[in-house]
């Protein structure tokens, strides 16, 4: 069984830093890559970036691009975001979720086999 939990969301202020971690049961990153996502009630489930097994490359929406970062950390079972710049409209629970093995970037929600419980981040004006 595959368990994702995410931490370090909370409130702050915009033009902030945040960092988001994801950590996993076992040993799970290798070979599937991880990705993380957001969402607003009443709208769809977002992408925002991913990475691959290896580390050796990534994938941002456009959305976040130069404000996002994920590495991840497969010794500790952990993947990370860093989120600088932060907007009010980035209000949203983030959720990490692990890649199906067959994809080496994937984008969407249903190229993602297993999920977090997300954790809410909210960004005020």
């Amino acid at each position: 069984q595959v368990q994702l939990v995410e931490s370090g969301g909370g409130l702050v202020q915009a033009g902030g830093s945040l960092r988001l971690s994801c950590a996993a049961s076992g040993r799970t990153f290798n070979p599937f890559a991880m990705g993380w996502f957001r969402q607003v009630p009443g709208k769809k489930r977002e992408f925002l970036a991913a990475i691959s097994w290896n580390a050796a490359h990534t994938d941002y929406a456009d959305s976040v691009k130069g404000r996002f970062t994920i590495s991840r950390d497969n010794a500790q079972n952990r993947v990370n975001r860093e989120m600088t710049s932060l907007k009010p409209e980035d209000t949203a629970v983030y959720y990490c979720a692990r890649g199906q093995g067959r994809f080496y970037l994937p984008v969407g929600p249903n190229e993602y086999d297993y999920w977090g419980q997300g954790t809410q981040v909210t960004v005020s004006s």
